[in-house]
């Protein structure tokens, strides 16, 4: 018999938890015999990262409990704490307070709202096309000109990556594929599970065997080494969990490794901006590990190129 969505679920979360376990006990055993017990950076940032992944398991878990509303609120507020790391570390003049306010409290609502009524024509276009006209319509509307170029540059990329691709994360629920009714929430934790677990091993490839480096001026410590294997991992990974998909085992590889490649591009970019402000994390949110931006910096990337793919070639 053909294990129900329910249970293909609680199996998928049950699995994913087993392993976090076993990663929580070898962190905790390196930590003690390797490190034995003092600071020691790789062994510390490993740790931090298997904490993060119990948080954003346990956090999408509560959410997925509450079925369709709970996955749109998560993401919603998601897309309200990245949104706000953003703007607090980008430079603004009291002239945008009108657009950044418009920002929070219309356009992001507003885009989560026709995500939830599937108004699919809107929402891919309602902030690459109408906020970025509206913004600096009201910018302009101050009068100041300082860097104005500049600071409307910083709002509409601000909207582009926390609100317009974030919020295609939960449009995946909206997908109707023939023969995978009521799954659509699998998407979502196949494309958070092959991404993250691509960023986790790219860092383990990169520390075991890294030398060249990919872009040292950005992201020192991303080598060429780890990001082979880190990819390669992670798209093996991704051909593994075919069964939780709409895709054949060779379909899923080839889309784990299209969101694989965007993710890793996606961190590169945010590193950049970050290097830009002179910061080493979004936020502190998560303790020891930055914050929103700093779990989402390539899933951001992934998600509408995963959501598009899907939809041309599924539905």
């Amino acid at each position: 018999m053909n294990a129900t969505p329910q249970q293909q679920t609680l199996n998928l979360f049950i699995g994913i938890g087993l392993v976090l376990v076993l990663a929580s006990v070898a962190g905790a055993l390196l930590k003690r015999y390797v490190a034995h017990g003092a600071p020691h950076g790789v062994i510390d940032n490993l740790n931090a990262r298997i904490k993060a992944w119990w948080v954003m398991v346990a956090v999408i878990g509560l959410a997925f409990l509450f079925g369709r509303a709970g996955v749109m609120l998560l993401f919603f507020f998601a897309s309200f704490a990245a949104l706000r790391e953003f703007i607090t570390l980008t430079y603004t003049r009291r002239a945008d307070h009108d657009a950044l306010a418009t920002s929070f409290y219309l356009i992001l609502p507003l885009q989560y709202f026709l995500v939830w009524i599937d108004w699919y024509g809107l929402y891919t276009i309602l902030i690459p096309v109408y906020a970025f006209l509206l913004l600096p319509i009201l910018a302009v509307l101050a009068g100041d000109t300082t860097r104005f170029l500049d600071r409307t540059a910083k709002v509409q990329w601000g909207l582009m990556i926390c609100v317009y691709c974030l919020s295609h994360v939960p449009a995946l629920l909206n997908l109707k594929i023939p023969g995978y009714e009521n799954r659509n929430a699998l998407l979502i934790v196949f494309l958070v599970v092959v991404v993250q677990s691509s960023d986790v091993f790219q860092y383990v490839w990169g520390k075991l065997f890294g030398r060249r480096k990919v872009a040292p001026a950005i992201s020192p410590s991303k080598t060429v080494e780890g990001l082979a294997g880190g990819v390669l991992s992670a798209t093996m990974l991704g051909g593994i969990l075919w069964w939780i998909t709409p895709f054949n085992v060779w379909q899923a590889a080839l889309m784990a490794l299209a969101i694989n490649a965007m993710g890793f591009f996606g961190g590169l970019v945010m590193s950049a901006i970050k290097r830009d402000r002179g910061v080493k994390d979004w936020g502190d949110m998560i303790e020891g590990h930055g914050g929103m931006l700093d779990r989402l910096d390539s899933v951001v990337f992934a998600a509408p190129v995963f959501f598009h793919l899907t939809r041309y070639w599924w539905t």
